[in-house]
């Protein structure tokens, strides 16, 4: 099957696990269709699904990484302060290391909103549908919401990273307050507790809490920088720990801070 075969497969699946949409037509342009595969992603609930289709959904998703093209952290210039350092402006989903970190919410079953920009939604999208299934099952298991500060570990399915880390970061709506900052350091020091103690050398982190959850960006980079180095101060397992940024803007607080 070409990537167009299996995307109209997958669209097609999806669809028809909803009897209202199974007549609705496909569009015939490429990104009309990726659009309206990630928005029926986004929107199905965590539910089995057959073998047949996460082989296609698998094969259709790792092709998709490729072609947008895969940074191997070890190739990251490293910091001046720090050699286990690093800093890089561009998308996590494509970055290959032991494991990311996700920005997710206290469901930890993703983003249900379709196409939305945040970086749980993106990871998701970008991962397939098992990711939300292998969420929910921890979510079952534990019973109750994920506490903010803290961190779950799943596998990254068609990531090009082999987990991915989800924590629950702090919401800020007002005035930026100690505990925020505790939460904001402990979703830091979370991570790279239950990284180091499965045995993963390299770990990236997104922004956490600075987009949706509005937490300052530059106390939130002072509080990330802090916590890692302190945290490496006594850990021997982590080699190599990844400052992922988007905007330009965080990009510049980062640099200043690592030298």
């Amino acid at each position: 099957m070409t990537q167009c075969e299996k995307r109209k497969y997958l669209i097609t699946a999806l669809l028809n696990e909803q009897p209202q949409y199974r007549n609705m037509n496909i569009p015939d342009n490429a990104d009309e269709q990726k659009r309206l595969l990630r928005i029926l992603m986004n929107l199905r609930p965590p539910r089995p699904i057959g073998a047949e289709f996460l082989k296609v959904q698998d094969a259709y998703l790792k092709e998709e990484v490729r072609e947008k093209g895969v940074t191997d952290s070890d190739t990251l210039p490293v910091s001046a302060i720090d050699r286990r350092l690093a800093l890089w402006r561009g998308d996590i989903t494509t970055l290959k290391i032991d494991a990311i970190v996700n920005a997710a919410n206290s469901a930890l079953l993703g983003c249900f909103i379709p196409c939305h920009s945040c970086v749980d939604n993106i990871i998701h999208s970008v991962s397939g549908i098992r990711l939300r299934l292998a969420c929910a099952e921890l979510m079952t298991e534990q019973g109750y919401d994920e506490p903010t500060g803290k961190a779950k570990m799943t596998p990254a399915f068609n990531l090009p990273c082999s987990y991915v880390l989800h924590t629950v970061g702090p919401i800020v709506s007002g005035r930026l307050t100690k505990k925020h900052c505790k939460q904001l350091a402990n979703c830091y020091r979370s991570c790279l507790e239950l990284a180091s103690d499965n045995g993963l050398k390299s770990i990236a982190f997104c922004c956490i809490s600075t987009g949706e959850f509005h937490f300052p960006q530059k106390k939130a980079a002072e509080i990330a920088v802090q916590t890692v180095t302190d945290f490496l101060q006594t850990d021997t397992q982590i080699e190599k720990v990844v400052f992922n940024v988007f905007k330009q803007e965080d990009y510049d607080i980062y640099k200043g801070l690592l030298g």
